[in-house]
Order: C-alpha cells, then sequence, then structure tokens
C-alpha cells in the first residue's frame, strides 16, 4: 500500500487512540505537576505574608486565591482525565471490534475463493469420470472381458493419465467388484486384481440411475496407492456407453490430492507478515482436516467450528481470528459439506494453539 492509501488500515485507528491516550495522559500530568508548582508558591507566599504581620494581609488575600484556583485548577483536571480516558478505553474498544470484524470478513470472503476453487478443480473430476466411462476401450473391457481387452483398455487409460497428470490412477471394475485394468498395472501392482465391492465409491456407482449421474467420496488414504490420499470419483460403465444403458462395471478415478490441495492453500492471497501467523485449513463436513497450509494434522485432526456456524463468518477466541466458508458446489457438483477454513493469530499475540491453531 503507497502514498495516501498508506495510513488508510484499520489498524492505524488503535494506533492513534494508543498514542492520543499517551499524549493526553502526558498533557494532564505536566499540568498538574505545574499547579503542584503553583501551590507550593502559594503556600510559601501565605508564609511570607503570615512574618510580615499586618503589611503582608493583602498579599495573603492573594495568595488565598492563588491556592483557591490551583485547587479548581486540580478539579478540572482530574476530571478531564477520567473522562478523557473512559472515552479514549471505548475508542480503542470500538476500534478493536472494527478491526476484529473486518479482518474476519477478510478472512471468510479468502476462505470462500479456497473452497471455491477446489469445487471447480472437483467438478471437473466428475466431468471426467462420466466421459471416461463411455470410452469405447473401457466399455468392451466389461462387456466382453478378455485379457486382450483388459490390456488394450490399460493402455488407453496410461494415455489419460499422461495427459491429465492430477489424477494417480484409475481402475475398472466388472459388476463384481473386482479391478480388471488399471492406467498404472506396473507402478500400483496391488491394484490389479483387487476386490473393490465394499468399497462406498463401487457400492454407490453401481446404484446410480444414468450415466449422468456420479460418486464423490471425502479424502482417504488408498493402501493399494502406497497409502497415498486420493479424491475419489466413480461412475457406472453402461452397455454401449449409453446413458441409459444396463450396468457393466464401474469406472474409479483417483484424484491426487495432497499436490492440488496443497497449491489451494499455499496459494490464498495473504501477505508475507499474515503468512507468518496465519493457519489455511480445507476441512470436511466434520471438521477433519483434509488439507493445512503448515501440513500438520492432515486427515487425522479435527478443527471444529462452532456447532452453530453458518454458511460464510468467521469469529475470535483466544487471539485467533477464524474465519470461514461452506463449499457452494459448482455446476452439477453440490459439495460434500467441506469448509475452507483461516485461522489467523494476532500479531504479536501470544497464543499458541486455539481451536486447532498452530503457528
Amino acid at each position: 500500500m503507497a502514498g495516501a492509501d498508506a495510513g488508510l488500515v484499520p489498524e492505524r485507528i488503535l494506533e492513534l487512540s494508543e498514542r492520543l491516550s499517551a499524549v493526553a495522559g502526558g498533557k494532564i500530568g505536566e499540568i498538574s505537576a505545574i499547579n503542584r508548582q503553583a501551590k507550593m508558591l502559594a503556600i510559601n507566599a501565605l508564609i511570607t505574608a503570615a512574618r510580615a504581620g499586618e503589611a503582608g494581609k493583602g498579599f495573603a488575600i492573594v495568595a488565598e486565591e492563588f491556592k483557591r484556583i490551583a485547587a479548581e485548577i486540580d478539579e478540572v483536571a482530574g476530571a478531564m482525565e477520567s473522562q478523557v480516558r473512559a472515552d479514549l478505553a471505548e475508542l480503542s474498544a470500538v476500534g478493536a471490534a472494527i478491526l476484529s470484524h473486518l479482518r474476519g470478513q477478510r478472512l471468510a470472503d479468502l476462505a470462500l475463493n479456497a473452497i471455491e476453487i477446489i469445487d471447480r478443480n472437483l467438478y471437473e473430476r466428475t466431468c471426467d469420470v462420466r466421459w471416461w466411462a463411455t470410452d469405447s476401450a473401457v466399455v468392451a473391457c466389461v462387456a466382453d472381458p478378455s485379457e486382450a481387452a483388459s490390456r488394450f483398455a490399460s493402455d488407453r487409460l496410461k494415455v489419460i493419465l499422461d495427459a491429465y497428470t492430477v489424477y494417480l490412477d484409475l481402475w475398472i471394475c466388472d459388476a463384481r467388484g473386482k479391478v480388471v485394468a488399471t492406467g498404472r498395472p506396473q507402478r500400483y501392482r496391488a491394484a490389479v486384481g483387487l476386490n473393490v465391492s465394499r468399497e462406498p465409491w463401487f457400492e454407490r456407482a453401481v446404484r446410480t440411475r444414468s450415466g449422468d449421474e456420479f460418486v464423490a467420496c471425502d479424502v482417504e488414504r488408498a493402501a493399494a496407492l502406497e497409502n497415498a490420499p486420493v479424491a475419489t470419483y466413480s461412475t457406472a460403465i453402461r452397455q454401449e456407453g449409453r446413458a441409459d444403458g444396463a450396468v457393466l462395471g464401474v469406472l474409479g478415478i483417483h484424484f491426487d490430492w495432497s499436490p492440488q490441495a496443497h497449491a489451494v492453500v499455499d496459494g490464498v492471497r495473504l501477505t508475507e507478515e499474515e503468512r507468518a501467523h496465519s493457519r489455511v485449513l480445507l476441512l470436511d463436513h466434520a471438521g477433519r482436516i483434509l488439507a493445512s497450509s503448515d501440513r500438520k494434522g492432515e486427515l487425522d485432526e479435527v478443527f471444529r467450528l462452532p456447532s452453530d456456524a453458518a454458511e460464510l463468518g468467521s469469529y475470535a477466541t483466544e487471539g485467533v481470528t477464524v474465519g470461514y466458508a461452506l463449499t457452494p458446489g459448482y455446476e452439477t457438483y453440490r459439495g460434500l459439506g467441506w469448509f475452507g477454513c483461516i485461522a489467523q493469530r494476532e500479531s504479536g499475540a501470544g497464543a499458541g494453539r486455539a481451536r486447532g491453531y498452530a503457528a
């Protein structure tokens, strides 16, 4: 921020109120110090007048009046100090409230932007799975199963993976849940022949009513993919690739979660100073951390938002301001109840961990 705009930051309110408080306190202190000297002069004058006897009576009257005025100055200074300090305290409180609101609103907006980027990314995954399930090689692999058909389908999946680097692997499963072809059989040897009939993404895909439907699952570690975190999308493979064709099997595509999610949380537009004491998070519907800018607690830790959390909002607790936003979904992808979230510790505050915040 340059030029005249440099002073137009919310923190300036608190800086000015603190400076004004210090100046007012200092000046009132100076008035009191000067007045104490005046009182001492008045007392000395009275003593001198008393010693002078009759000749000092007129001087004594002036000294008494001076002493009275000094007392009134004390009362005015005391009242001014009390009122000024009360007003400055209120100004600081109002400034802090405004600053907290603006910071919270900004963090909530940034959290919304992060979850929207994820939503749009994952919407593309739902398009991919529905498209690739109609590929002739994929359909033939389960419509007329043979070793040759599986090899050809595997080669076709490899071509797709070479072009779409956001996936770890693509699996073709027959109607019983056996993985009959993958795009990386040499790398993930445990996948070929694996029975996935109990996996939610398979069970739900075989129950889809048309080729326009898809299944989106929360992020989980996939043992057959070297325990990597994946977001799996699936749909039924249907006869002749028609949307209303009979279900022949399931296509499951495994989105390589970590690098894509980290690019989102690392790309949130925070200043370098803010980034040093902020934690950017992606949370599932239960608050489980799916991705974190500090890479801590992913898929293990829970960051609990208030039970009455709205779709978009913020709150402050123990020196930490938290802004959050519920997934709005994108096009036909409605989202899974995930949240974007940013926890930002106040600069210079000593709060270490508050509601899951870790610096």
